[in-house]
């Protein structure tokens, strides 16, 4: 099934209700693992309790801190600088420092914060996992724990990654939004590219559409164009021209209201190779293998075997990219991974990419991806589902 509501934007932001059910269903699962907190640091997760949104996480000068207690609301500790955006969320504790200030960005302010936990030997739980990293200076961590000597430290990076896998009606309805105007940046490609045009020129036309459709960004464009295929998918730009027989593949994240599409289209220039046929062939059979399979009950493992068996008709490997697919939402790319060592259960109401890849010829590759979210009985195309054979362009 496929969405085609019309391409309005919902609302922006999200009621205070929402952030109140991440907050409860977090302190839920801590309350089942005995943790007194969570402590978090890095933009998604912090934006996913907060509501807190800023292009200035880019700069990599200040560290941020969000403490949500097992009890309550969720408590910053942030500069200065972030203040005045912070006091238009939810929150209502926010304590800041004048920063940048290295001798002391925030540790004394957490220091007092988790004292408490601290002087208990209560469990505080981090991210420490996969796709996790530490946001703030290592001396800064190594500072924080040797002051509180009797904190827990433990690893709550399943406990957050399996709340943000998830997806509220809100959260679908941005993604559901965000993916039509990709589609329809994608529907626009043919009509403003030709032989000849530079690949950079392309890029840049196509950032300009995915804008002008409703986009707020498109900070991931890359693909690749040549003879029958591309060799590699994470390419920016370059000035070659693109030429008849070309096979163009252009893979885009674009944002809306903090929120992600992401996946790719591909092209013939003007005419396409029996071998770039079959490929894409064989793609787009897998690609809705994996659609089918992306039922509540099966697994991230069952969805990549389910692409594999399609992929083998062409190629026994199935590509080297490593997966075929993951989840999608505040981030280009989030957990689970459709992978064999991925056992992650699917629920109703993921979002996820269906992305299989094959190698073919003489180091030629292709991929070919779609967006979805899990429903209660099958899936539902978040994107409109490409061709069934490799378009030409010209």
């Amino acid at each position: 099934m496929q969405n085609t509501m019309p391409l309005v934007a919902p609302a922006r932001g999200f009621n205070d209700e929402e952030f109140q059910l991440r907050t409860h269903r977090a302190q839920a699962n801590m309350a089942e693992q005995n943790l007194a907190g969570l402590l978090l640091m890095t933009e998604p997760e912090v934006r996913y309790f907060t509501g807190f949104q800023t292009l200035f996480w880019q700069s990599p000068t200040r560290p941020w801190f969000v403490f949500v207690p097992a009890q309550g609301k969720p408590v910053a500790v942030i500069p200065a600088i972030g203040a005045q955006l912070m006091s238009q969320t939810w929150i209502s504790d926010v304590r800041t420092w004048s920063a940048p200030t290295p001798s002391d960005d925030g540790i004394s302010l957490l220091i007092d914060l988790l004292l408490p936990l601290s002087t208990s030997g209560a469990r505080l739980g981090i991210l420490k996992g996969h796709e996790t990293s530490l946001r703030m200076p290592l001396g800064d961590w190594e500072k924080l724990v040797a002051s509180l000597p009797g904190l827990q430290i433990t690893d709550a990076t399943r406990l957050v990654h399996g709340l943000r896998m998830v997806k509220s009606p809100a959260e679908i309805e941005k993604l559901s939004y965000i993916c039509r105007v990709g589609s329809e940046t994608f529907a626009q490609v043919p009509q403003f590219i030709a032989v000849g045009m530079p690949l950079e020129e392309v890029f840049r036309k196509f950032r300009c559409a995915a804008i002008s459709q409703g986009a707020d960004d498109a900070p991931y464009v890359v693909g690749s164009a040549d003879q029958g295929g591309y060799s590699d998918v994470i390419s920016p730009p370059s000035r070659r021209p693109l030429r008849e027989g070309d096979v163009l593949m252009m893979d885009t994240g674009c944002t809306w209201d903090g929120y992600y599409c992401d996946f790719d289209r591909n092209w013939a220039i003007q005419r396409a190779d029996d071998q770039a046929k079959r490929a894409y062939d064989v793609l787009w059979r897998a690609t809705q293998a994996g659609i089918d399979a992306a039922r509540p009950g099966n697994t991230s493992r069952d969805l990549f075997l389910a692409m594999s068996s399609v992929l083998s008709e062409m190629n026994s490997s199935g590509g080297d990219i490593g997966r075929l697919g993951h989840g999608l939402g505040m981030q280009l790319t989030e957990q689970p991974s459709h992978a064999a060592f991925d056992e992650t259960v699917l629920e109703e109401n993921m979002v996820l990419t269906i992305e299989p890849s094959l190698s073919y010829g003489d180091g030629l590759m292709m991929v070919h991806e779609e967006n979805i979210v899990v429903g209660s009985n099958k899936p539902c195309l978040l994107t409109a589902r490409a061709a069934t054979e490799l378009p030409l362009i010209g």
